[in-house]
């Protein structure tokens, strides 16, 4: 069994519940996932749907190791 690596993302606030630094970025089965600690929100975002959501010019997609 692997450990999934998590990371807080500094500065970041949770769009649910407004508290600050308590986001957390990791990869779940290829997925990249967001969560609070504080509180149950969690977002999933594939490299799909990253282009989708962007307006504008897109200089590259972020991929952390």
């Amino acid at each position: 069994m692997t450990k999934i690596k998590k990371r807080f993302v500094a500065g970041a606030k949770c769009p649910k519940c407004g508290a600050k630094d308590s986001i957390l970025l990791f990869k779940e089965n290829g997925i990249e996932t967001v969560e609070c600690t504080e509180c149950d929100y969690r977002e999933q975002q594939t490299d799909i749907k990253a282009p989708q959501k962007t307006s504008g010019s897109m200089i590259g997609v972020f991929k952390p190791d």
